[in-house]
């Protein structure tokens, strides 16, 4: 990307909701200064119910170097589950100079938060955070060790310390605000996990009487290297500073024992860093940047080969990575569900099925301009049963995959811009004597965006990004979408005080379902919150 090699070194925060700010703000300043408007983002509140809660802190760190934070949680006994909901919040304050982060925290084991940090003013910032993490309550429903990090580097240049707390806030269930149906018996992660290559391989074993599985990914490409910004990689031929050769189509497999389970598109992840243009994530980051949401599969037509009792072997594998580079990291998080009637479960998986995975990319060497077009799609069908106390149960998966994008660089990557767009389509059909389910999960993410440096040596990125899904789940359909738009230049080359750096930002977000709809907007200018509607 311009042959700009940012030492993107890797990073803990979550997805984002701030306390409430002014609707209107001051006149933005000319550039910016040295300190600027704390993080926000335009993501809806969680929803909590009006009754009784306790808050549990289960992180206090000052992340300044690559040692995780180990500490013990106990279940806070005024507040007895089930609970109607489970708030994961997140404190945190960094002044200094320092780079993005990346981060994670588990509980028992088990993933249930990852993310990247904001970058630094020089006075300060501060961010709360909150991420619901009701589908864990089984988790949490017992005393379990907690560990969390944030691998961060503290010197003489990079002086940021990473200060954070991290609590479980719990909310009471009564009459009138009841647990959530049908939260999942057990969460769990893979045993025994080993890399190898870009594949993250464990060992699993589920309750005998489970009847469904899902398993969340959390696939991030790691901070630093090409595989941060996999969407950009070209072959080798065409001297692009990120190489590979089967382009940048990347594909996140979940196999188990060696047959393929689950495909997904996986998500595009821009940290506070990203684009050579950290200036234009200070105030607004790109969706996502603080809430790395999992990969999800469903993987209930195994569960009935997944109950013998035995240890059976899962993968995660990102394809279209070139052999024997890594750069991905994938944990896993497995969450069951039990048949209270039965003691155990039989079943078998009776149609697994991908069609050719498309993944067309052709390299041109033009006069002006090269360039990279792409076409990738992939398709997969499951299907298994399970025979449980209240029937035989089918669930088919299907999903579909798609990826087109346009990736075109000048002499020394200058101008390099991209126009590119996924889309993830699964259909879930669960059939059996009590229920005919149908549930659909449309998802699309696009990216369209360049940079260049001018003959005054002034750097500008232009770049609009969409995060945007629909789902029927129960017959209920819920439709969202977070776009992102932002242009920002500064001056390389020159110290920090003579970059004169200028940004201009913004972020809408939508969120349609039955009795509720929301629609903010934020726009940002030079650090000054200018806009919150």
């Amino acid at each position: 990307m311009l042959r700009l090699r940012r030492l993107l070194t890797a990073g803990l925060v979550v997805g984002l909701v701030v306390a409430p700010v002014p609707a209107a703000a001051d006149t933005p300043p000319a550039e910016f200064g040295t300190d600027w408007h704390d993080p926000l983002t335009a993501d809806p509140p969680i929803q909590t119910p009006p009754t009784r809660s306790c808050r549990v802190r289960i992180v206090d760190a000052h992340f300044q170097d690559f040692t995780p934070y180990r500490g013990d949680y106990a279940p806070p006994t005024e507040c007895a589950g089930p609970w109607a909901k489970v708030v994961l919040s997140l404190d945190g304050q960094v002044a200094g100079r320092q780079f993005d982060r990346l981060g994670y925290l588990n509980v028992g084991g088990v993933t249930v938060f990852k993310t990247s940090t904001p970058e630094p003013s020089a006075e300060g910032i501060a961010w709360h955070v909150e991420k619901d993490v009701t589908a864990y309550s089984s988790l949490f429903a017992r005393p379990q060790p907690v560990e969390s990090a944030i691998g961060n580097v503290v010197n003489d240049t990079y002086t940021g310390v990473l200060h954070v707390q991290a609590y479980l806030t719990f909310y009471t269930a009564d009459a009138g605000h009841p647990a959530p149906r049908g939260g999942a018996d057990d969460v769990f992660g893979l045993t025994g996990v080993h890399a190898e290559g870009t594949a993250r391989v464990g060992g699993l074993t589920v309750a005998p009487n489970t009847e469904r599985l899902v398993a969340e990914v959390y696939a991030t490409g790691s901070g630093g290297g090409c595989e941060e910004f996999w969407y950009l990689t070209a072959p080798a031929e065409s001297g692009y500073s990120c190489p590979a050769d089967e382009g940048p189509y990347r594909e996140v497999q979940i196999s188990v024992d060696g047959v393929l389970a689950g495909i997904a598109a996986p998500y595009p992840h821009i940290y506070t860093g990203g684009w050579s243009n950290p200036f234009l994530w200070y105030v607004l980051p790109a969706p996502r940047a603080f809430d790395i949401q999992p990969v999800r599969y469903d993987l209930s037509p195994f569960a009935g080969l997944l109950d013998d009792g035995r240890e059976h072997t899962v993968s995660v594998t990102v394809a279209g990575v070139p052999a024997g580079q890594s750069g991905w990291d994938l944990p896993v998080t497995l969450l069951g569900w039990r048949d209270h009637g039965s003691s155990r479960v039989t079943g078998s998986l009776t149609r697994s099925v991908a069609s050719p995975l498309v993944n067309d990319s052709s390299y041109a060497d033009g006069s002006d301009q090269d360039s990279v077009t792409t076409n990738g799609a992939h398709r997969l069908t499951v299907s298994g049963f399970v025979n449980t106390s209240h029937g035989r149960v089918t669930t088919t998966v299907v999903r579909d995959l798609a990826n087109t994008s346009s990736h075109r660089w000048g002499a020394e990557e200058n101008p390099d811009a991209l126009t590119a767009e996924w889309t993830d389509r699964e259909i879930v059909t669960v059939t059996g004597p009590r229920v005919h389910d149908v549930r659909l999960a449309d998802r699309r993410y696009a990216i369209d965006g360049a940079i260049s440096v001018d003959e005054a040596n002034r750097l500008v990125t232009t770049i609009s990004l969409t995060d945007a899904a629909s789902f029927v789940t129960d017959g209920v359909p819920v439709r969202q979408e977070n776009a992102y738009t932002g242009t920002a230049g500064w001056t390389l080359g020159v110290p920090r005080e003579d970059r004169h750096a200028t940004a201009t930002t913004s972020l809408h977000y939508t969120l349609t379902e039955p009795g509720r709809r929301y629609d903010r907007t934020l726009t940002a200018v030079n650090g000054t919150l200018t806009l919150n509607r």
